[in-house]
């Protein structure tokens, strides 16, 4: 990465910044998540190390302005994992994951604390600039944490019903997008409630939707007719068919 970033390196690598390379590293993420999907294990070898370049090539740039070096960074989180470890590097218990999540928010806190920078609440850790459902999982597991939380998950389908209610008599379009994004955020609440990561959930369906749709297009196009001329009728038979298969 020096000798690309070189004066006698790639003209793209050499004109690349910190900002330039955000949006790679957000595409490579979802590329390696896309190989574990598809348990494609040769193409997730792949994307591990394209994803692994992102941290490299930042940490060059950074080493260049004299900020810090890639090696800086790897004793930074083998840093953390000790200290935020101390069951395992330590004489603390933890007996389930939970017990090891609270531990792990409460060290964070007192890391943040202890290094004079501004305190700030709860939520202010959680990044704005993450999925929304990410984001929404991570703003209700830190409020949970603290026991803000439905009593169980009973009521959390009871709040679910009455966010669709509410939904059913929205009528002005702003309204109605305020709504959903309220429906949206008791959904992926009834996901941490029963444990589910309400972000591979969506995944998995968007796949399956693919997978019955590219069935519907395939089984269409076997009898000489195209998305656009099929009817409605002719579409749903096949997307039963696929369902079926």
């Amino acid at each position: 990465m020096a000798r690309l970033r070189g004066p006698d390196g790639c003209p793209w690598d050499r004109e690349q910044s910190l900002d330039t390379l955000k949006k790679y590293l957000v595409e490579e993420t979802y590329e390696v998540l896309d190989a574990i999907d598809s348990r494609d294990w040769p193409g997730l070898t792949e994307e591990l190390g394209d994803l692994m370049l992102q941290p490299v090539f930042q940490a060059q740039i950074a080493a260049e302005e004299g900020r810090f070096s890639i090696g800086d960074a790897l004793d930074a989180i083998n840093n953390k994992l000790i200290r935020r470890h101390p069951h395992i590097f330590g004489d603390a218990e933890a007996w389930t994951a939970d017990d090891v999540k609270v531990r792990w928010d409460r060290i964070k806190a007192e890391e943040k604390k202890a290094s004079g920078r501004p305190e700030g609440g709860l939520l202010d850790s959680v990044p704005r600039g993450m999925p929304a459902l990410l984001e929404a999982q991570e703003i209700s597991r830190k409020a949970a944490g603290v026991g803000f939380d439905w009593a169980d998950a009973g009521q959390v389908f009871d709040k679910l019903d009455e966010e669709v209610a509410e939904l059913r008599r929205a009528a002005a379009p702003a309204e109605f997008e305020e709504e959903v994004g309220d429906l949206l955020f008791v959904a992926v609440n009834l996901a941490r409630v029963h444990r589910v990561d309400a972000e591979m959930a969506l995944k998995k369906s968007n796949a399956k939707f693919r997978r019955r749709f590219a069935h519907v297009e395939g089984a269409l196009a076997r009898e000489g007719v195209t998305l656009e001329t099929a009817t409605l009728d002719q579409m749903e038979e096949k997307w039963q068919e696929a369902k079926r298969t």
